[in-house]
């Protein structure tokens, strides 16, 4: 089966927590602090495997959690870091974050890598928070969260040549023809319902990739008749062989159906109709193909038209031919996060922070003081304190009081909740409730 869109759910590894330990050996009953880091969560990492061609391993699991970091030991020893989670993908995979519709990476090339959520950082050991006026601490962090988001993976066949056109024109004829691929051939439209790939050998050194995409529609370019689906897969093609029923047997105009193909390619993207386009005027072998092709030529223009039959081979080669040269002279595509029109997401901290009224709540949202909360160990006292001194240097104290709080009210962080208090101590936030 098909598969050539998925939605996935990636989390990064939380990191491991640090501990709190004490150096105890014979004859140094009063060591100093002696507790390890945790280790580092491991991150969540697509890498292109060129040996896949769908994205089928995303149908049935779509959670991936990466591993976590060990927690840290006595005697200043760490917590080892996690190992990556790799999820390989085939080539040609964009990927974006489905909240925002941001385009995260596009995954082209072989062994290529995408980090899509970073495991979170260990926490510290008590070790790390020793002063000299401190030498004693009884305090150690707990590990970062890992990232966590929603992604879609779409998959965009990498073919340099592609072949379009209405439904039982010849194309899946065509690719049989010129390749090894078999795809299915019958006399009813929409035979062919996902991309055919082979390999077209000219013959003098020369080949390339040809894709025989499924037959369009009128209204594809909104969705009818999956038109999404199909034509995603021609945004990658070099040059575009665009196959038409020169015969008219089942009743139609063969210019009219180039037009109504080529206008469906436009309201999708314009910049398809810039792409290099080859006319493979197909039945040549029908009778009244001979006196419909001079008429349809007369209407195109300038663009080449080659007369061929795909069952019988007439004129196929010329027409390969023709692709390999336009293809010498073509640079390939630049992939999609090279494009200055498609802005690419980076995995960065949102900076500051916002105070919002709940009611009677004081709720304040930020990655930087959410994250700084779930690495205190809330229930040590010197951690608390700590974080007490963090948030006011940060002003999110000042800010909730701004926003209309007072000694007594309910400030919520994340998921924690403080109270907001005032007794001339560094800290302005009690401890949870």
């Amino acid at each position: 089966m098909w598969i050539d869109t998925a939605t996935i759910y990636v989390k990064g590894g939380d990191g491991g927590n640090g501990i709190v330990s004490f150096r105890r050996e014979k004859y140094v009953p009063l060591g100093g602090p002696a507790g390890g880091d945790g280790g580092r969560g491991g991150d969540v990492v697509l890498e292109v495997d060129e040996g896949l061609r769908t994205l089928m391993d995303f149908r049935y699991q779509r959670h991936f959690k990466a591993p976590r970091g060990e927690h840290g030991k006595p005697k200043n020893q760490h917590g080892k870091s996690a190992d990556d989670l790799i999820l390989r993908v085939p080539p040609g995979t964009v990927v974006r974050d489905r909240d925002t519709g941001r385009v995260l990476g596009d995954l082209v090339r072989p062994g290529q890598r995408l980090v899509v959520a970073r495991g979170g950082r260990g926490g510290r050991g008590n070790t790390r928070f020793a002063t000299p006026q401190n030498k004693a601490p009884h305090m150690a962090e707990k590990g970062e969260p890992g990232e966590e988001r929603w992604i879609v993976l779409e998959l965009k066949v990498l073919a340099d040549v592609g072949l379009v056109g209405l439904p039982s024109v010849g194309k899946s004829t065509l690719l049989a023809s010129v390749t090894a691929a078999k795809p299915k051939i019958a006399d009813y439209p929409f035979t062919t319902l996902s991309p055919n790939l082979g390999v077209v050998d000219v013959g003098d050194g020369r080949s390339f990739v040809l894709a025989d995409l499924p037959g369009l529609i009128e209204g594809a370019h909104s969705g009818r008749g999956l038109g999404h689906q199909f034509l995603r897969h021609i945004e990658r093609t070099r040059v575009i062989i665009h196959v038409v029923d020169i015969s008219g047997a089942e009743g139609r105009d063969p210019y009219e159906d180039w037009v109504q193909i080529n206008e469906e390619l436009r309201l999708y993207d314009p910049r398809l109709l810039e792409r290099p386009q080859l006319i493979a005027a197909n039945k040549m072998d029908l009778p009244g193909a001979e006196l419909r092709l001079a008429e349809f030529c007369s209407r195109v223009g300038d663009i080449p038209v080659f007369p061929i039959s795909a069952a019988s081979g007439r004129g196929v080669r010329e027409l390969m031919y023709a692709a390999a040269d336009i293809l010498d002279r073509q640079p390939p595509p630049p992939p999609m996060d090279a494009d200055p029109d498609r802005p690419v997401f980076r995995l960065e901290e949102e900076p500051g922070f916002v105070v919002q009224r709940e009611g009677d709540v004081f709720v304040v949202r930020g990655e930087r003081v959410e994250k700084a909360v779930k690495r205190t160990n809330l229930s040590q006292e010197e951690a608390v304190r700590r974080l007490a001194r963090i948030l006011r240097i940060m002003g999110v104290e000042e800010a909730v009081r701004q926003a209309g709080a007072e000694d007594g009210d309910t400030v919520r962080i994340g998921e924690f909740e403080f109270e907001l208090i005032d007794d001339g101590s560094e800290g302005g936030l009690e401890q949870p409730r």
